[in-house]
């Protein structure tokens, strides 16, 4: 119901995206993809501070040996917010200028997966890569529009994974120790009436909890049995990652964004690009640092 939402912080981000919770520092890390902005949420004092990394990012993870990775037009990037400085620690696809990296998370052995897509939402030029513990880049599932959400078991043994315009949430048959995939399957179907899904976090229950791109909530599914669970209201249309968050990992945070409105819908959606957040009942599932 919309009246669980709480709107938690005023950002008006183009594009809010990449929610993580930081158990470390109990913060919550975020993005504004367009806005070029990376920031940090103090649940504390309910404050965001931003941080301008000047290139577009779409992907923030915490690292084991400190600071924070991202996953930018330009590459995966270390970036320490102490001194605000980035150190490139590659770029798959610097031949492909028109690409930028999108949503990703860390698997529960550490690595970094992250998946690029076209500027101009080409079909089949994105890439699914992991950024492995070692350093090097490894191309994981390639023919990919829009690189959105991924999670993983509990067991390690099945990985979900959205390329949006697909409508589906699709399940692999997933190898920890190598980090190779097979067995793609559709494990959810998402109706169209629904709206776009978008990022994803999975619960300590197993259930899947999806943005939904122009669908005003997020929805809960059961991959087991492709079926929904629940929906979450939120008071904008475009909503588009949630994580687990807080000392318990019962707060979900939510981003939204306001590209794509018009002048009229932002009218109608003045806290459209903000952070919400609500309580649940079910736990989620803590971060993966990348360890590398």
């Amino acid at each position: 119901m919309a009246s669980d939402v709480e709107h938690i912080c005023k950002a008006a981000a183009q594009l809010g995206e990449g929610p993580l919770w930081d158990w470390r520092e109990e913060c919550l890390w975020w993005i504004d993809i367009l806005g070029q902005s990376l920031r940090r949420f103090d649940p504390v004092s309910r404050t965001s501070t931003p941080y301008d990394v000047g290139r577009l990012i779409g992907t923030v993870v915490v690292r084991e040996s400190g600071g924070l990775v991202l996953a930018c037009a330009d590459g995966f990037q270390a970036f320490d917010p102490e001194t605000q400085s980035l150190q490139s620690l590659g770029d798959p696809e610097a031949d492909l200028p028109d690409n930028r990296f999108n949503d990703g998370k860390c698997d529960p052995r550490g690595r970094l997966w992250a998946g690029t897509m076209s500027m101009q939402e080409k079909p089949g030029q994105g890439t699914l890569y992991s950024l492995e513990p070692a350093g090097d880049i490894r191309r994981r599932l390639s023919g990919v529009t829009v690189s959105n959400g991924i999670v993983w078991t509990a067991d390690e043994s099945t990985m979900y994974f959205i390329d949006s315009p697909t409508r589906r949430i699709d399940a692999f048959d997933y190898d920890a120790a190598s980090g190779e995939l097979s067995n793609r399957r559709c494990a959810i179907e998402v109706p169209a009436e629904l709206g776009i899904p978008d990022g994803m976090a999975i619960d300590a229950a197993g259930m899947l909890w999806v943005g939904m791109w122009g669908g005003w909530h997020v929805v809960t599914f059961d991959p087991r049995t492709g079926r929904e669970v629940s929906r979450l209201r939120v008071p904008t249309a475009n909503v588009t990652a949630c994580a687990f968050g807080g000392p318990d990992l019962q707060d979900l945070y939510i981003t939204t964004a306001r590209v794509g409105l018009s002048p009229d819908e932002l009218r109608g959606q003045p806290l459209a690009g903000d952070l919400f957040r609500v309580r649940t009942e079910a736990p989620g599932v803590r971060s993966t640092m990348y360890s590398g």
